[in-house]
């Protein structure tokens, strides 16, 4: 029961919220409630085996029987640290919004946790048709957080989500369907689960067809090139807790959903596509970094920086081999700890400036040191210095991507020189130099806060700790990894004779 507890413990938080009358108590019992989740879930980590690939904590109960649909839970290796990102980020957000979200109070904190129920759920779900539900119902909160406490262009940004989204999810769940109709035929009865689903013998073409149909929608939500236009638009009008739940996690349940569902349900079609996922990732990385590095907003430019962090991400789950994958899933935690590190500290600076107009500023670290000395520790995580998180899942994707693609490897690695330079640049033009319009006029400009330093320092302490001791985390993983990758073999062997 502890898995469904953690689960959907958020959602009833956020229901709960809604009855309260003071928007000063909703903020202290959010906080409370989201650190008390964070604390419940440490009891998967604590019990969790990390000797075995088998699914842990599984709840199994009949739903819909007769269509062979079930209330199936279950986590392994892979699910583990995605969760815990998830139950961690939660309690910072809702710190960080203390004074960022100003309207609609109840309303904001009911969407919140309704949207990290929908996540976890998708993360702990093995029967399709459930993954699906909690697919679609992270659209809902999401869609709110960015279309009512968003910028200007909020309502156009929501929907462009929204759309994008939901086009993706249709041809998902008509693969869907016809994998519950394979499983009647094949196995004698119909069945949602994934479990069934690894049994059955797919035919190529059917497999090339229903991946590319599962592949769209993942893709979409990664987002992979040419299909990431949603995203920047999204983060931009996004407020700041919207945006670190978005880089954070909700990203993440497109390369999630490419491990879980898409590349062990058809082995064949993974062998011939591939390669071209392999292209598209690494065009990703370049193609994000130089848009990076021309954008004169600092919250765009952590926007394409994510389609470039993601483009490493896609290269090691499709490099198909240990280094690979275990570092795509490490980059994943890197991505969600240092990308929404800077969407908070973007995020305070635009509350006392109302500009991110990064030309605006200049010389901002005699004014504000304790700001500067957090954005440049993220920043080392962001350009994977060794010593920092990003570096270990960067420098596993490339040694993963090497042994499957030299050339793809060699062209992944120049991402790495560009991110310093629009990283490092984005910091120079911010902290150093000749003041900008905000520092010449009468602004005046305070350091972080007690409270924004509460928000940063936990995320700074993981940013050295997953990067000195990777194996704190890489161990928990390493059973489910080398399980996923032999079942993939063994049947691309089997379908192959």
């Amino acid at each position: 029961m502890i898995l469904s507890l953690v689960t959907f413990l958020p959602l009833v938080v956020g229901l709960v919220l809604l009855f309260f009358k003071s928007d000063k108590f909703v903020k202290i019992a959010a906080l409370l409630l989201a650190v008390a989740e964070f604390v419940l879930s440490l009891a998967l980590l604590k019990n969790f085996d990390s000797t075995t690939a088998s699914l842990q904590f599984v709840e199994k109960y009949d739903w819909i029987p007769q269509f062979g649909i079930s209330y199936f839970i279950g986590l392994d290796g892979i699910s583990l640290w995605l969760i815990l990102l998830t139950t961690f980020l939660t309690p910072i957000i809702v710190l960080a919004s203390w004074n960022a979200i100003d309207k609609k109070i109840k309303a904001f904190h009911a969407a919140l946790f309704i949207l990290q129920t929908a996540m976890l759920g998708a993360f702990v779900a093995i029967d399709s048709v459930l993954f699906f539900v909690f697919w679609e119902l992270m659209l809902v909160p999401m869609f709110l957080l960015v279309g009512i406490w968003g910028g200007e262009k909020r309502i156009y940004a929501a929907y462009k989500f929204f759309i994008y989204t939901m086009v993706g999810s249709i041809f998902m769940l008509v693969a869907i369907i016809t994998l519950m109709a394979m499983a009647k035929t094949q196995l004698g009865v119909m069945s949602a689960s994934l479990l069934d689903f690894y049994k059955l013998q797919i035919p190529l073409q059917a497999q090339h067809l229903m991946f590319l149909a599962f592949a769209l929608a993942f893709a979409i939500k990664v987002p992979i090139f040419p299909l990431h236009t949603w995203l920047p638009d999204a983060h931009v009008q996004a407020p700041t807790p919207g945006s670190v739940i978005l880089a954070g996690v909700l990203l993440k349940l497109g390369t999630y959903g490419f491990i879980r569902f898409a590349i062990p349900l058809f082995p064949l079609a993974v062998e011939y596509f591939s390669i071209y996922f392999i292209i598209l990732g690494v065009f990703g990385i370049i193609y994000g970094a130089l848009v990076a590095m021309v954008q004169p907003d600092m919250k765009k430019l952590v926007a394409y920086s994510s389609v470039s962090h993601l483009g490493y991400c896609v290269l090691g789950i499709f490099a198909l081999n240990t280094e690979g994958v275990t570092g795509s899933l490490y980059q994943m935690l890197n991505h969600g700890i240092s990308t929404g590190a800077l969407f908070l500290l973007v995020g305070m600076i635009y509350e006392r400036t109302h500009s991110r107009e990064i030309a605006n500023y200049g010389g901002l670290a005699k004014v504000m040191p304790l700001f500067a000395i957090f954005f440049f520790i993220t920043t080392l995580s962001s350009i994977a210095v060794p010593g920092t998180n990003g570096f270990v899942g960067e420098f596993l994707i490339l040694l993963g991507a090497f042994k499957a693609n030299k050339i793809a490897a060699a062209l992944a690695a120049t991402g790495m020189v560009l991110g310093a330079v629009y990283m490092l640049w984005m910091y120079k033009r911010i902290f150093f130099g000749l003041p900008g319009k905000l520092l010449t006029g009468h602004h005046e400009l305070k350091d972080l806060n007690k409270r924004e330093v509460m928000v940063l320092v936990p995320l700074m302490i993981l940013i050295f700790v997953m990067g000195i001791f990777p194996n704190l985390f890489l161990d928990k993983t390493k059973a489910s990894i080398e399980g996923f990758l032999k079942n993939n073999n063994q049947m691309q062997v089997s379908l192959n004779k």
